[in-house]
């Protein structure tokens, strides 16, 4: 029996710290929220709003701009002032905020409006969530507790998604066309899920960082610069990769291309979610144990051969099947990458760090779905995920060159 408590067994100390637990379960509970909407969108856009399609693509264009630029002010702003946590609740409850003109809108301007903030509120958390992750555990378990986060907002996609599946089919007895009731509908009962995840992170979350004001501000850097070449170069590999990582829009052209149903390419929709989720923790606690570049550079060559997969397939089953490796390669890169970010920059950096990969990420996004909608109108659908593949060769010999001190990277 143990002396100092009074014969009782200790108490087992939690697997993951707090703050872990808490941007886990507030990401799940937020992408139950957001699937249950962003699949929709485009459909009422289109069949109820009659956008014609351009438009529908500046919408979320410009969206997804807006986040990736935001990410990194944002991520620079958390280590100027010291204060990650209410930065993270800010972005967390302006997407919430602006739920309500979306459940509302009748116009595409309304639409934009909404989709326009909710991507900004996606770029003020993002960054700022991620260091506190970071902050919050030990470099030995950084890819676990990644994982384990990266599971759990995939898990909260496929539960989204499939309730949308559910009230769609439940709200129109089998219909085909989205209805703008029906839209409405999900767009309402979204809130609660993204009300409790903004009440959760309030609640919940610690901040760590304890820096003097003067301390703070003499360390923190935006420019890139102020950081580790090495963390300069697996940025430039990153982008090299993301140039190459078209919209997943396309795997679902594609999917219907080769005579997939809307309610088929949902359900791979689901099983990518599925696989995702599954195997996302169990990649994370892998980079731990042999290193972050290791499990990245497996990641990128398994995709380079699931897209030259995608270029070659002719069927429904094919592309089903391919869409579920898909889920793998995510579950190898994510949380391995993140991880990468953390082990290079130092902690006084990490919110711009992050900010600078989430940033480069979403803004290589816009010209990588252009590339890949010209190769697919003027080559062929499969030049769109050739080119993607050779993408990830080059990314892949740039990221040999980042050389890791860690004795667990190669």
């Amino acid at each position: 029996m143990n002396a100092e408590t009074g014969g009782k067994a200790p108490l087992s100390l939690p697997r993951y710290p707090r703050n872990v637990y808490v941007t886990t379960f507030a990401s799940l509970l937020t992408d139950i929220s957001s699937e249950m909407v962003v699949y929709l969108v485009p459909l009422f856009l289109s069949g109820v709003l009659k956008t014609s399609t351009p438009l529908i693509g500046l919408i979320e264009g410009v969206a997804e701009t807006t986040a990736a630029l935001t990410k990194l002010a944002s991520g620079y702003l958390s280590d100027r002032i010291g204060n990650r946590k209410w930065l993270t609740v800010t972005g967390y409850s302006l997407s919430l905020a602006v739920k309500p003109f979306l459940a509302t809108a009748a116009s595409w301007s309304a639409v934009f409006g909404a989709r326009f903030a909710d991507r900004l509120g996606k770029g003020i958390r993002t960054a700022p969530r991620d260091a506190i992750i970071a902050d919050s555990i030990s470099a030995e378990r950084r890819g676990d507790a990644f994982g384990f986060q990266r599971a759990g907002d995939t898990l909260g996609a496929f539960i989204g998604l499939a309730l949308a599946i559910v009230v769609v089919y439940w709200s129109q007895q089998g219909s085909f066309e989205l209805t703008g009731a029906t839209f409405t509908t999900i767009v309402w009962l979204s809130m609660i899920p993204a009300a409790a995840a903004v009440v959760l992170l309030a609640w919940g979350l610690q901040e760590r960082r304890k820096e003097s004001v003067g301390a703070r501000q003499s360390q923190a850097r935006l420019s890139l610069a102020a950081f580790d070449p090495r963390f300069r170069l697996a940025l430039a590999s990153v982008a090299i990769f993301t140039l190459g990582n078209s919209a997943d829009a396309f795997i679902v052209l594609l999917a219907q291309d080769r005579g997939a149903s809307v309610l088929t390419t949902l359900l791979m929709v689901l099983l990518f979610n599925g696989v995702y989720t599954v195997f996302a923790q169990p990649f994370g606690k892998l980079s731990d144990r042999i290193g972050r570049r290791r499990v990245i550079l497996a990641g990128w060559s398994f995709y380079a051969l699931v897209y030259l997969g995608f270029a070659l397939s002719s069927t429904v089953w094919q592309i089903a099947l391919l869409w579920a490796l898909y889920g793998l390669y995510y579950a190898m890169t994510e949380g391995a990458v993140k991880s990468l970010v953390a082990d290079l920059v130092p902690g006084a950096q990490r919110g711009a760090g992050y900010g600078w990969l989430n940033g480069v990420i979403g803004l290589m996004a816009l010209p990588a779905s252009l590339i890949a909608g010209l190769l697919w109108q003027a080559i062929a659908p499969s030049a769109a995920f050739v080119f993607g593949a050779a993408m990830a060769g080059a990314a892949i010999a740039l990221m040999m060159q980042v050389r890791l001190t860690d004795s667990r990277q190669p």
